[in-house]
């Protein structure tokens, strides 16, 4: 995303994103705060936190990650691999129940299901994220900084879905502590998992007011 900023010569932007385009999102505004204005993240604070993700959750929260820990294995590699944009269109639907979305929407993103890297990305992603294998030697000293959990202090506003399925948003703002400059957390009703193209009116507004 900051080569993205640098290769358009934008010096300052707001952010906004979803799921793992926000956390790049929450990235650049942690450790680049000079090059944001603003951030919108649906999720909240989505930098990953490795070296806690092996401490166990309620029963409730570990069944709702079965499609991670599925990946975390052969069998599930070779699931993704066989059934694409079948396993995919079952997690959308899941996570945004109320989401009436068409096979067109669907369809848009799935020609990305394709794309010769997407078993290898998506795989190495559920599994470094719980530490099972190693990230890219390039982003090694970025990895520390990130491990250190550190602040975000822009301007930022969180979006969360309120009949988000996969990660329903809890009564107690969790995300508060990690922002240090002005902060809002909101909760919008009936939209699930996928905030940008349930609510895009929501989202552009949201982005607006930030850049306001």
């Amino acid at each position: 995303m900051l080569a993205f900023l640098d290769a358009l010569k934008i010096e300052k932007a707001v952010l906004a994103g979803y799921d793992w385009g926000g956390r790049g999102a929450c990235i650049v505004a942690a450790l680049w705060p000079e090059r944001v204005s603003g951030l919108l993240s649906c999720g909240g604070y989505s930098i990953q936190h490795i070296a806690g993700e092996h401490a166990p959750v309620s029963p409730e929260a570990e069944h709702l990650l079965w499609y991670q820990y599925y990946l975390h294995g052969s069998r599930g590699r070779a699931g993704l691999t066989a059934n694409r944009k079948q396993l995919c269109h079952l997690l959308w639907r899941m996570w945004s129940p109320t989401w009436a979305f068409t096979q067109e929407a669907f369809e848009a993103t799935a020609a990305a299901f394709e794309n010769d890297d997407f078993v290898d990305v998506v795989t190495h992603s559920y599994r470094h994220r719980f530490g099972l294998v190693d990230g890219d030697p390039a982003y090694r000293d970025i990895e520390a900084r990130l491990a250190a959990q550190p602040q975000i202090t822009v301007p930022s506003l969180v979006l969360e879905g309120g009949a988000d399925a996969v990660d329903p948003p809890a009564r107690d703002d969790p995300f508060a502590r990690h922002f240090t400059g002005p902060y809002r957390r909101e909760i919008l009703p009936g939209v699930g998992h996928n905030v940008p193209q349930e609510a895009p009116e929501k989202f552009a507004d949201a982005i607006l007011r930030l850049g306001g």
